[in-house]
């Protein structure tokens, strides 16, 4: 066997932009040939997959799994919207939620886990991304348990089960009946998908973001000439109405709008038998916070016309 050194691997790595352990494997498959190097990874694809490594991918799915009583949300990246509708690509992040259930939200731990099938989800990806030749990535995942009652859950836009645009999950902490409970988390969660609270109350939301909140309602009221000792009301005033615009529990409820959340969580205790409690919420919307590419479709084709 070839003694395959740090140059040669480095060398390797900048013709396919493959991974360090994967093109030191294949420089030892082949003896040190670096051209022949370049071939097995391609053959592999592992150097596709890797020169796809930069491209934005703001498309994709999320996907919820819920079990007893955990509940997991997850988003899959791609390039395009054409993959959330390649069936390989659903089943595939279906696949990783329920993977995600057992190992919880850790996005590295669930990339070391076991693929049903064989190999492990990192490897999995990998291989869709060789297959279907688009950039993908596990971005993120967020959890929720209860250690009695249900998780609530909701997916906007579905394009398969438990598959779409918006997935939300909702933690119900309750010792009633699970059937009006259920009913109560899928409403709740279709309140979030809608709505996208800030916070499940005030002291969830974080500190800075109120802040801010009071400068801007603060400086409008100087702008106006309010005097000092009015503008303090003004702001506490408008701190109010802020919590009640985006806290979860304040808010109202979108399927009656005569009552808030919190009061129609109240409300159904009655049929539920039992006091409940909203634990907390997970909402992952797709592409949320990617910074997309922009591109002049007509422009480039122009250019191509050029060409």
């Amino acid at each position: 066997m070839a003694n395959v050194t740090a140059a040669m691997v480095k060398e390797l790595r900048e013709k396919t932009g493959a991974g360090m352990m994967d093109c030191k494997n294949a420089l030892g498959e082949v003896e040190g040939d670096i051209e022949a190097a370049v071939d097995w990874l391609r053959k592999k694809g592992l150097a596709k997959a890797a020169k796809k490594a930069g491209r934005v991918a703001a498309e994709g799915l999320v996907a919820l799994a819920v079990s007893g009583g955990k509940g997991v949300a997850i988003e899959v990246n791609a390039e395009t919207d054409f993959v959330a509708r390649n069936p390989e690509f659903q089943e595939m992040v279906a696949t990783i939620a329920t993977v995600a259930i057992g190992v919880g939200q850790d996005v590295p731990a669930i990339e070391a886990a076991s693929y049903p099938g064989g190999g492990t989800v990192a490897e999995k990806i990998q291989a869709t991304i060789a297959k279907i030749g688009e950039n993908m990535t596990l971005r993120r995942a967020a959890e929720i348990s209860v250690p009695a009652g249900v998780i609530g859950s909701y997916v906007h836009s579905p394009v398969g089960p438990n598959l779409g645009k918006i997935a939300v999950i909702v933690g119900l902490k309750s010792e009633g009946k699970a059937e009006p409970l259920l009913a109560l988390g899928r409403q709740i969660a279709m309140h979030v998908a809608a709505t996208n609270p800030q916070g499940l109350n005030a002291t969830s939301i974080d500190p800075a973001i109120v802040a801010r909140e009071r400068e801007v309602l603060a400086s409008k009221a100087r702008e106006g000439g309010k005097p000092e000792n009015v503008i303090e009301k003004i702001v506490e005033n408008g701190v109010k109405t802020f919590y009640k615009e985006n806290t979860l529990l304040e808010q109202p409820f979108v399927h009656d709008g005569s009552k808030t959340v919190a009061q129609a969580v109240k409300a159904a205790e009655s049929e539920v038998g039992a006091p409940i409690e909203i634990i907390g919420y997970v909402r992952l919307a797709l592409g949320e916070g990617v910074e997309k590419e922009e591109s002049d479709f007509a422009a480039e084709v122009a250019a191509a016309a050029k060409g």
